[in-house]
């Protein structure tokens, strides 16, 4: 699946996917909502992303999930 908000560049953030634009993982932000942070609290603490991101980032997750997240039995 495509995802416009997300990158993944070797020399950035040791090729961790990235929201675009920034050095803001998409693990960061799953561990802070995971922590139970709300996503108002998220976009206080990370100005530079919107709630949109938020959402690519999470999408972005699930579909690796989906894709590449199980072990073959």
């Amino acid at each position: 699946m495509d995802h416009p908000r997300i990158t993944q560049i070797p020399g950035v953030m040791g090729g961790k996917p990235c929201i675009k634009g920034t050095r803001i993982t998409v693990e960061v932000l799953i561990d802070h909502l995971s922590a139970g942070e709300t996503v108002a609290e998220l976009l206080e603490g990370y100005p530079d992303i919107t709630e949109g991101d938020v959402r690519a980032a999470l999408a972005y997750a699930a579909d690796h999930l989906r894709t590449q997240g199980f072990v073959a039995v």
